[in-house]
């Protein structure tokens, strides 16, 4: 299976990526700099700059009604995560504890996702559809937004310059097509701090359910 660095398009032709569903997400850095942070004894520690994509990734249903965030983590050098699109047909497993957003050692008290009850918060944009917004247009917003809060991270904060581009210019994704590939692609999301090691970092699709 190609990967997320190739610069031909890996999208399927005919697929329509605004349809209701989920999406496994990999999305990695330019020439896979480890921008974000560092992994210490099989745990991910953020850097400042992770946190920030680690927010922004999880302020996404704030500004996209109809699309949902699940298990994701951030990596040195790439994040993954599963989009849920169309969430009113395929919403999260709320009663699972193992499908979250961020890191399996986040503090509770912090819950990512929408704070529904914060009256402060703006939705959707005017003018944009929910309904026809593409995974890879999200994406493209996800990649622009991140690193302008990334080029202000390094004027105002010091963060570790990157070489022209935060982002690779293309991403890896995956759609999950029923619940057995669902559960092992969360497993395979937690997982990827224990996993870590830099002689061996490629990033590889997940198992397909036998």
């Amino acid at each position: 299976m190609e990967k997320s660095y190739h610069r031909r398009s890996i999208r399927l032709k005919h697929f329509d990526y605004t349809n209701s569903g989920a999406y496994f997400i990999t999305i990695c850095t330019q020439h896979r700099a480890a921008l974000f942070g560092e992994v210490n004894d099989t745990l991910m520690q953020t850097s400042d700059a992770g946190k920030m994509v680690e927010k922004t990734w999880c302020e996404i249903p704030l500004f996209y009604p109809g699309i949902e965030i699940d298990t994701f983590v951030v990596m040195p050098d790439h994040i993954h995560g599963i989009l849920l699109v169309g969430a009113a047909l395929c919403g999260r497993p709320d009663d699972d504890p193992s499908a979250h957003c961020g890191r399996p050692d986040d503090d509770p008290s912090a819950p990512c996702g929408r704070p529904d009850d914060d009256p402060n918060k703006q939705g959707q944009p005017q003018g944009v559809s929910p309904t026809r917004l593409s995974v890879g247009n999200l994406v493209q917003r996800f990649k622009t937004l991140t690193t302008t809060r990334y080029i202000e991270g390094v004027h105002q904060s010091h963060w570790p310059a990157f070489h022209g581009k935060v982002w690779q210019r293309n991403y890896f994704e995956h759609i999950i097509r029923n619940e057995k590939s669902y559960r092992l692609i969360q497993q395979y999301i937690l997982d990827n701090p224990r996993r870590w090691s830099h002689a061996q970092s490629a990033i590889n699709p997940p198992p397909e359910p036998s």
